[in-house]
């Protein structure tokens, strides 16, 4: 069966076209834009008219392709959104507006909806699904998720109010970073972490979502995203401190003319992103995290 998801985040918004056979995930078409519909939600608790228009000319740009390609499974698509139109106080005029302008209804998932839904679709893409014990964390632009499981089975998660934009927002007031705001960043991460969750023994790190991706896409060497690359990938605690070494020096403007095939529209928030990740592979004691390129689009076809 052939199914399309959408999956609105608070930095990007992510298609996924695929044939689902049971439990099993086949990808026919993935396309990711970046409108960064959370920008400012952190402080001002709104969607911007602005941020809302980039979003619904993208969610446009997304039908038409339907259209042309899927036409069958067009009505059928199923939209999420997650943090930044949580958070919102006129996320109902947003809402509005994709049915208006769209026709297609979104299914707003709290924070918990959100964590199973990650873990479901993070595993459906793995391999040896049913042995695992994992940990599978997805640091998005408005927050950040924790699930813990044995196998396909989900023990317990958390959703944690900190992402990418959040906390670019919050912490970094001018580029690059002064020392003192990376201190003070990620001091606060590791207390939310602490407050939040606890460690678990013999884990599998399981990293997804934007952040996780891009990097391990630069340091695979590819030149063009292809999950079936990246999926299990094994990505080492040192090369992302690397990184943050090198994003921490630079301007957002640099970091995207150096690494447009992956890192366009993410200049601003992936040093954010990676202190983020930095910080959860550190708290569970790990040198390295498996990616998966897996999500809130896959996860939601398998639901329902």
């Amino acid at each position: 069966m052939i199914a399309a998801s959408i999956d609105i985040g608070t930095n990007s918004v992510l298609l996924l076209v695929a044939d689902l056979d049971g439990h099993n995930i086949n990808a026919l078409k993935e396309m990711e834009s970046v409108p960064c519909l959370g920008k400012g939600v952190d402080e001002n608790r709104t969607l911007h008219p602005d941020s809302q228009q980039r979003v619904l000319d993208v969610l446009n740009r997304y039908k038409r392709f339907l259209i042309e390609n899927y036409p069958p499974i067009v009505d059928k698509t199923i939209l999420t959104a997650t943090s930044a139109v949580r958070d919102a106080s006129n996320r109902s005029e947003f809402i509005d507006r994709v049915k208006k302008e769209t026709g297609w209804d979104i299914h707003l998932l709290s924070g918990p909806q959100e964590a199973q839904t990650t873990f479901k679709g993070a595993l459906s893409v793995l391999k040896e699904q049913k042995v695992r014990r994992s940990v599978v964390f997805d640091i998005g632009g408005g927050s950040t998720e924790l699930a813990f499981g044995i196998g396909t089975s989900l023990k317990r998660s958390v959703s944690i109010d900190m992402g990418s934009v959040r906390f670019t927002e919050r912490f970094f007031k001018s580029y690059p970073p002064e020392d003192t705001s990376v201190q003070s960043f990620r001091h606060t991460v590791q207390q939310l972490l602490t407050d939040n969750f606890s460690n678990e023994e013999d884990i599998e790190l399981i990293g997804v979502a934007g952040t996780v991706t891009s990097l391990a896409a630069i340091f695979s060497g590819i030149e063009e995203y292809d999950s079936d690359k990246l999926n299990g990938v094994q990505l080492p605690q040192n090369i992302i401190k690397e990184y943050i070494s090198s994003f921490s020096a630079m301007m957002p403007a640099d970091i995207e003319a150096t690494y447009p095939a992956f890192l366009t529209g993410r200049g601003e928030v992936i040093l954010a992103g990676l202190l983020i990740m930095d910080e959860i592979i550190s708290f569970f004691g790990k040198s390295e995290i498996t990616v998966s390129t897996g999500g809130i689009r896959h996860g939601i076809l398998l639901i329902n």
